[in-house]
């Protein structure tokens, strides 16, 4: 679906680019540089995400529509001589909203993907976020909590494994890097609402490593690793999150396909597929420091 299709949609609706961000899980900015002709060209995933949102609403209305049109016009006819209401009432959830006067983190919601969930009745902070019980891993995106499943044995191994050989490149290479394995905290946005912890992140440049119990800003690199319960998350999300933020480059693995999708941000925007069996060049240290992924998540138990 096109841009112009998608804009008639959306002003056929009456919906603003919050309600449309908050229903679709697109980044608010991401949303506004669409439909204000920005950005001319927006990835599929985007759009799919928009176009799935809208539909959403459509459906629901017409749902509305069609069980609500004959209770309606029993109402007018008992109302002879009064001036019609140019706004319409309707439930949602249980609730009994009057159109026009819909908030946005009601209006939509799309049941299929847990993080495009309508967005809670108050963004949380990371005074939230701290206040959680040590054992209870969560990421803060945007005032909203978003609990993380535990990792698989197939996650660790791959994750252990990238760990080393992203320590080794580095090291081979000179440059000067941290690399750190979750649970690590990045205040990604550096404000009061968000809080996220990459599988893996690549830090270059000064940073003090000691005492440190989070790091402030974005990552030069960072690593998701998918799981049934991320996919769309860490596909979506955390990738428009992690462009926004400034990440220089994100690796997202695919455990269940044997891919990894590298998404270069610098300069020109451009993202390779790669399998299981590739050797990878990481973008930040321009090419010279390779990562050999036949030897990920293959060696046995001991």
């Amino acid at each position: 679906m096109v841009i112009e299709e998608l804009q008639v949609r959306k002003h056929k609706l009456g919906l603003t680019n919050e309600m449309i961000s908050e229903a679709s899980g697109v980044p608010l900015s991401t949303v506004q540089k669409i439909f204000g002709g920005v950005t001319k060209a927006p990835r599929k995933l985007t759009l799919v995400a928009i176009e799935k949102a809208l539909r959403a609403e459509e459906e629901r209305l017409f749902r509305h529509d069609r069980h609500s049109g004959e209770d309606d016009n029993k109402a007018h006819e008992n109302r002879e001589g009064e001036t019609e209401k140019t706004h319409r009432s309707y439930s949602y959830e249980g609730m009994s909203y009057e159109a026009g006067a819909v908030e946005a983190s009601s209006i939509l919601c799309e049941p299929v993907v847990n993080y495009n969930a309508a967005a809670k009745e108050r963004k949380y902070t990371l005074d939230d976020y701290y206040a959680l019980p040590d054992d209870r891993r969560v990421e803060l995106i945007d005032g909203v909590i978003y609990d993380m499943a535990a990792p698989s044995s197939t996650h660790q191994r791959i994750l252990g494994d990238l760990h080393l050989l992203f320590r080794e490149c580095s090291d081979q290479h000179g440059m000067p890097c941290e690399v750190f394995l979750s649970p690590f905290d990045v205040r990604l946005d550096r404000d009061n609402y968000t809080m996220v912890q990459p599988d893996l992140v690549v830090i270059c440049g000064e940073f003090d490593v000691d005492g440190s119990i989070r790091y402030e800003g974005a990552p030069d690199l960072t690593v998701e690793i998918l799981s049934p319960s991320s996919r769309m998350k860490d596909q979506i999300l955390k990738l428009y999150k992690y462009q926004n933020a400034g990440v220089r480059e994100y690796w997202i693995i695919d455990p269940k396909h044997r891919t990894v999708a590298v998404h270069y941000f610098e300069e020109d925007y451009a993202v390779k597929i790669y399998d299981f069996e590739s050797e990878i060049p990481v973008g930040i240290s321009e090419g010279e420091c390779v990562i050999d992924f036949s030897r990920v998540g293959k060696r046995p138990f001991r």
